[in-house]
């Protein structure tokens, strides 16, 4: 009986000792992946995720691939650090690739330039009609400017891609039901 309370003591201090770090901030450059996440890490600023190397690298003089770049600035983007997202994607190489293009597109959406993120993403579809990811994005700018209609289109498009059970297909039907149900 001795052991499960002191197993149970260690859980609580673990607790604790977690939420006092968070609260002082010492676990934000911690990578997500660290703490059980399975997406792509943070790190502080200034420094970027290698994927090769599994470890936070300083950005600067860092050899990074396009594709670990826009991975990167897209964990960024969905930890709600959209400039520096940004920021990463401007060091790509390829700035016409899709997926640059898209990331561009959501991070600047995100950041209430719409109008702007649709600019992307429109490049984006025309650079690949069938990137999915880009059409529910794309989808989902467009609710925010009140054109379900054009929302619609990109879900149609979507279904011919990868079919109605895909995520992104999924994802933009639910932002296109959102406002009927609220």
């Amino acid at each position: 009986m001795k052991s499960v309370y002191a197993k149970a003591g260690s859980t609580v201090l673990a607790g604790l000792l977690c939420a006092a770090i968070l609260g002082t901030g010492l676990l934000a450059s911690v990578p997500a992946r660290a703490m059980g996440d399975d997406t792509t890490p943070t790190c502080k600023p200034g420094e970027v995720y290698d994927k090769k190397t599994k470890q936070c690298v300083k950005q600067s003089g860092a050899n990074l691939t396009d594709d670990n770049i826009a991975d990167y600035a897209y964990s960024l983007a969905k930890a709600e650090r959209y400039r520096e997202a940004l920021d990463i994607l401007a060091t790509a190489r390829d700035q016409d690739s899709p997926v640059v293009l898209n990331y561009r597109g959501y991070a600047t959406r995100k950041l209430g330039r719409i109008d702007e993120g649709i600019g992307y993403y429109l490049k984006s579809v025309a650079a690949d009609p069938s990137y999915a990811k880009v059409r529910e994005y794309l989808g989902e700018a467009y609710m925010l400017k009140g054109r379900s209609d054009l929302a619609r289109e990109q879900l149609a498009a979507i279904r011919s891609i990868c079919g109605t059970g895909c995520e992104e297909y999924r994802d933009l039907e639910e932002a296109i039901a959102a406002p009927a149900r609220g």
